[in-house]
């Protein structure tokens, strides 16, 4: 693995965000969720394709708090752009485990 300097990370925008509406994505290659985050007043709701089905509902997801990369280009996933990238960890399968705070905090908060 190579090093990176602060001002490399400095360059990754990570917030954090509300998942605000959840809708099926049958059109992805791998099951997944098309997701709406809010990430706060100054970069507001932005979309993400997330490949979170085997730990989630779209129940369990709604209002939950998670970390997303804001500052990617957007992405065509199928008929989907996908504007920004909801952070997970694998759990032991493989399987996507999603990143969050663990209290609520205010959305938009840059992660550093």
């Amino acid at each position: 693995m190579s090093e990176i300097s602060y001002d490399d990370f400095a360059k990754v925008d990570i917030r954090v965000g509300r998942i605000v509406d959840v809708q099926p994505f049958p059109e992805a290659r791998k099951p997944a969720y098309k997701l709406w985050v809010d990430f706060g007043p100054e970069v507001g709701v932005k979309k993400s394709s997330a490949q979170v089905t085997v730990h989630y509902t779209p129940e369990t997801l709604m209002g939950r708090q998670v970390l997303g990369v804001v500052n990617f280009p957007p992405r065509q996933i199928g008929p989907f752009r996908s504007e920004a990238l909801v952070l997970g960890l694998p759990d032991a399968d493989g399987a996507v485990v999603l990143i969050g705070p663990g209290q609520d905090v205010p959305l938009g908060g840059k992660m550093f």
